[in-house]
C-alpha cells in the first residue's frame, strides 16, 4: 500500500509519514520547506525530512511545491497512491495578512491542484484534508461565555463546538478565508464527484517535532519559551483564552481509521475535546509544575479573528469512527513537550 503525504516535514505530515511507514506502508512525501521562508530558520522542516529518510526505508521524498500544477499531476499520475493525506499549508493566520497571494495560492490553489489530480488519477483513494477551526472565523466568540478565575468557558453548559456552527458573516483572517476556500473545495469534490474526501478542522495540533514559532504552534512555542527562559507575550483576553490540544499521533491514528472507513465530503472538528482543553494562564501554571517558570507579559491587543474559547465537540468523530480514541492526555502532551525542549537545550549548550 502506498500513501502520499503533503507537508511531510511538518507536524502532522511527519507524524503520518512515520506512522504509516512503521505499519508497512510505502510513503511518498512532499515538502519544499516553505515554512523556512515564512518563519525563518526556526520554522525549517529540513531536519525532520532528513530524519524520516534516515529512519524509514519506505519513505521517499519530493522537494515539490504544491502550487506547481503540472508537477503535482505528473506525480499523482506516476504514483497513483492508495491514500492521500494533505497537510501542506501556509499555517499562520497572523502572517497571511502580509503575504495574501502566497497564502491563498498555497492553501486554496495547492489544495485544488491535489484534488483535481486525485480525481483524474486515483479517485477511489481516500483523501484526508487538514483544514482548521479558523474556518469558523470569530463566530465562536459570539457564543455566550462566562469568565472564570483562570479561563473563559461556555456559559450555557456547552461541552464544545460542533460542525454546525456557521461559517458566515464573521471575521476569519485571510488565512481562515484561504483555508475555508480549500475546505469547501474538498467538500465539493467529495460530494459532487463522490470521492472519499474527509475534511478535518483542526484546532491546536501539537507534538514534540513541532517546529513552532511565535506566529504558529502555541503550545510547543510557549513550552520552548519556558524551558529556555525566553520571554513570552500573551495577546489579549487576560490570558484566559482556551484551546483543546490533540497529539499528532492521535491525528495519524484517526486518519488511518478514515482510510478504513472513508466518507465522501464529510467535515469533522478535530481537537482534544474538553478533557484536553487548557487556557494560557493554566498552561503557565502547569509549566511551573514541571519546574519551568515562564517570563511573560500581557498585551491588551488580541489577534484579529482569534478565538476566546474554542473546545472541539468530538461527538461526530466518535460516532463515525468508534474504534478511535484519544491516547494522549494533556499531562502526557505537556510532559513530552517539556522533555523534548530540555533535550534540545542540552544539545545546544
Amino acid at each position: 500500500m502506498k500513501a502520499l503525504v503533503t507537508g511531510s516535514g511538518g507536524l502532522i505530515g511527519s507524524a503520518c509519514a512515520a506512522h504509516f511507514a512503521e505499519r508497512g506502508w510505502e510513503v511518498c512525501g512532499i515538502d519544499n520547506n516553505m515554512r523556512e521562508n515564512f518563519f525563518g530558520p526556526g520554522g525549517s522542516t529540513r531536519a525532520v525530512v532528513y530524519g524520516l529518510e534516515s529512519a524509514h526505508g519506505a519513505y521517499r521524498h519530493h522537494w515539490l511545491d504544491i502550487r506547481e500544477r503540472q508537477a503535482i499531476r505528473d506525480l499523482l499520475e506516476t504514483e497513483r497512491p492508495d491514500f492521500i493525506v494533505h497537510t501542506a499549508a501556509q499555517p499562520s493566520h497572523d502572517m497571511a495578512a502580509s503575504i495574501p497571494y502566497e497564502d491563498f495560492d498555497v492553501n486554496a490553489g495547492g489544495t485544488l491542484n491535489l484534488l483535481v489530480a486525485a480525481r483524474d488519477f486515483c479517485p477511489d483513494s481516500p483523501f484526508c484534508f487538514t483544514s482548521t477551526n479558523k474556518v469558523y472565523g470569530d463566530r465562536p466568540n459570539e457564543l455566550k461565555l462566562v469568565e472564570l478565575e483562570t479561563r473563559w468557558d461556555y456559559a450555557d453548559g456547552l461541552d464544545g463546538i460542533d460542525e454546525n456552527l456557521s461559517i458566515d458573516n464573521c471575521t476569519h483572517s485571510l488565512f481562515g478565508a484561504s483555508k475555508l476556500s480549500a475546505d469547501v473545495l474538498a467538500q465539493e469534490f467529495g460530494r459532487y464527484f463522490s470521492m472519499p474526501v474527509g475534511i478535518f478542522r483542526g484546532g491546536c495540533l501539537t507534538g514534540p517535532k513541532h517546529a513552532a514559532v511565535e506566529l504558529h504552534g502555541y503550545l510547543a512555542y510557549i513550552v520552548r519559551c519556558a524551558v529556555s527562559g525566553r520571554p513570552y507575550t500573551v495577546f489579549g483576553y487576560k490570558g484566559k483564552q482556551v484551546r483543546d490540544q490533540i497529539h499528532c499521533d492521535d491525528v495519524a491514528n484517526l486518519f488511518l481509521e478514515f482510510y478504513s472507513d472513508p466518507k465522501c465530503g464529510e467535515v469533522y472538528n478535530l481537537g482534544g475535546g474538553r478533557a484536553n482543553s487548557i487556557s494560557i494562564l493554566e498552561t503557565i501554571a502547569a509549566l511551573e509544575g514541571f519546574g519551568h517558570k515562564l517570563k511573560w507579559k500581557l498585551s491588551e491587543t488580541n489577534r484579529i479573528g482569534d478565538h476566546i474559547c474554542y473546545i472541539s465537540d468530538l461527538g461526530k468523530l466518535y460516532r463515525h469512527f468508534p474504534k478511535w480514541h484519544l491516547q494522549m492526555c494533556l499531562d502526557d502532551i505537556l510532559g513530552e513537550l517539556v522533555i523534548e525542549q530540555e533535550k534540545s537545550l542540552r544539545r545546544q549548550s
